[in-house]
């Protein structure tokens, strides 16, 4: 396969991250027998600080050109006040809407050699959980109409969704659960919010197309509270842009960090945004202290849903685990093992790559045609 890949190092540890991911897809190229092409573009306080614009002219239009965007971290408390709305995370919101992604998958897994970085004692040792947040991304109270009243005296955020977003949101988070547990629960407050009754009107409506799939609901402090009392009672979680935001994070420090969490931003065609769950960091920026693991397998994600990769995906995702299980970690999954090898970004990144090239190039040159 032969194509172009976007790249959005970002701000903060953004560019720590990001080279490893992409490193990490230039060993995938040449194991597995493909040409994967990087078109740098900018976006976020980087860009401000060189163009004046958190989101350059044809930064947009040339994502567009390419098969798939890789996105690291964008803002920091550099660019929090920046004239004319002009603050990273609108660049990122903006981004979102224009490519036409609004699905955001959030998988959320303990694997067996970070069960000691869970939070939760019943899972230190035996525990185990594999949940997939399918968050709409473009719609809700981040899209809404916002504003303040006369002389500052009130101010108003408006969460709206029709059910156009609703169902299409639904659709996806249905057919992930078809393919995995078959069980989907959707999170909402519609003891309290309208907007959230339409969400349950919509699901009573679409799951009649899924009888396989069973479903229910949660009050999303309930899902808060459940997910810290019993996160293996989860298989897919559906829920509005804000819900998802608050409730991967929460479910990501289950995983033992926020660091190892990837995404997947689908709209309608195979174009998708991937990046990690979590932020700039800017307070270890420059230091090669990051965890590139959700970048990483951010980087699987991208060859799976947006490639048609699936054989390459899988084999990142391996050698990720081939990582860990063999003692490698970065500082925020590090344990008290004695035999665990504190590695730095660029160090873990390659080892990952180093479990990758280890396959033999015949094997992986036939697990890649034909797609």
């Amino acid at each position: 396969m032969n194509c172009t890949i976007a790249v959005i190092a970002g701000d903060g540890i953004g560019p720590e991250v990001i080279g490893p991911a992409r490193e990490t897809l230039a060993a995938v190229a040449a194991r597995f027998g493909h040409s994967f092409g990087f078109r740098e573009l900018e976006a976020g306080g980087a860009a401000w600080d060189r163009y004046g614009d958190t989101l350059p002219p044809g930064t947009v239009e040339a994502a567009r050109e390419c098969a798939a965007l890789l996105l690291g971290a964008l803002g920091g408390p550099a660019w929090d006040n920046l004239p004319g709305g002009q603050r990273p995370e609108r660049a990122l919101l903006t981004l979102r809407k224009e490519l036409g992604v609004f699905a955001n998958l959030r998988p959320a897994v303990l694997l067996p050699q970070l069960r000691a970085a869970c939070p939760l004692k019943a899972f230190a040792e035996r525990g185990s959980f594999d949940i997939l947040i399918v968050r709409e991304l473009t719609g809700g109270i981040y899209f809404g109409e916002r504003g303040r009243g006369e002389g500052g005296s009130n101010a108003y955020d408006t969460m709206s969704y029709s059910v156009h977003e609703i169902e299409r949101l639904l659709r996806v988070a249905f057919e992930a659960a078809a393919r995995r547990q078959k069980k989907l629960t959707v999170v909402d407050k519609a003891n309290v919010l309208e907007s959230s009754r339409l969400w349950r009107e919509v699901t009573e409506r679409v799951k009649k197309e899924y009888p396989a799939v069973s479903c229910d609901f949660f009050y999303v402090d309930n899902a808060a509270m459940q997910l810290i009392r019993s996160p293996s009672q989860f298989d897919v979680i559906a829920t509005s842009n804000m819900f998802g935001d608050i409730l991967s994070d929460e479910a990501s420090v289950l995983t033992g960090s926020i660091g190892m969490l990837p995404s997947a931003s689908l709209g309608s065609g195979g174009f998708g945004i991937y990046e990690p769950i979590h932020g700039s960091a800017p307070d270890i920026a420059g230091q090669n202290k990051a965890n590139p693991l959700g970048t990483i397998l951010s980087a699987a994600m991208l060859l799976r849903y947006s490639l048609g990769l699936e054989s390459e995906g899988r084999a990142v995702e391996e050698a990720v685990t081939a990582a860990l299980e063999a003692g490698f970690r970065t500082v925020d999954i590090a344990g008290d093992a004695a035999n665990d090898k504190i590695l730095g970004a660029k160090e873990m990144g390659r080892a990952v790559i180093e479990f990758i090239s280890r396959r033999s190039e015949g094997e992986g040159a036939t697990a890649g045609r034909g797609r």
